[in-house]
């Protein structure tokens, strides 16, 4: 919640109306002054005084209720990366964090490594792209080697396993729903 600002977005709707604080005060039927310090953010209106002024502009209530989104917040630097390192495995985060449905990471896979002792499964669905060097993929009881520009899908709860048991390290880029490690 901290992300919202209740009185920004009330000026926004009502500039994108056209009308100046006076007249939206007016057909509010609330002060102008009470209607510049809500604007300001010095006086919360009351859910009253909201749903009439979402009446007045043609917006829901709720519009004034959502979170802003802070685009700078949404950019990662190649430099600024949270990493995971997990036994030898090292995973950097593409996405900002672990927020919303989606994550997506780079999956670094030394020679002679693997994801775990045993296939693992999880809740969410999985895609998988391979960018750098093969590497052998099991699903349940199947065995695949997936070398560079290959791409799987795994189901929710499908038992998978990653080894890479060739020369080269191996490259994974992969998005997972919902975001778990």
């Amino acid at each position: 919640m901290e992300n919202i600002d209740i009185g920004k977005k009330v000026e926004k709707f009502r500039k994108a109306k056209g009308l100046s604080s006076r007249e939206l005060a007016k057909l509010a039927e609330i002060t102008p002054s009470m209607l510049s310090q809500i604007e300001r953010g010095l006086a919360n209106p009351s859910i009253q005084t909201l749903k009439v002024l979402a009446k007045t502009l043609n917006v829901p209530t709720f519009s004034f209720l959502l979170e802003e989104i802070v685009t700078e917040d949404l950019i990662v630097r190649s430099n600024k990366r949270k990493q995971i390192i997990i036994d030898n495995l090292t995973y950097e985060l593409l996405s900002p964090d672990f927020t919303g449905n989606l994550a997506t990471a780079i999956m670094k896979v030394p020679s002679n490594t693997s994801s775990s002792e045993n296939p693992l499964e999880h809740r969410g669905e999985e895609v998988a792209y391979i960018l750098e060097g093969k590497i052998k993929l099991y699903l349940d009881e199947d065995e695949y080697v997936l070398e560079v520009g290959d791409s799987v899908k795994i189901p929710a709860n499908l038992k998978h396993k990653w080894e890479n048991n060739f020369v080269e390290n191996a490259v994974v880029l992969f998005s997972v729903t919902p975001p778990a490690f």
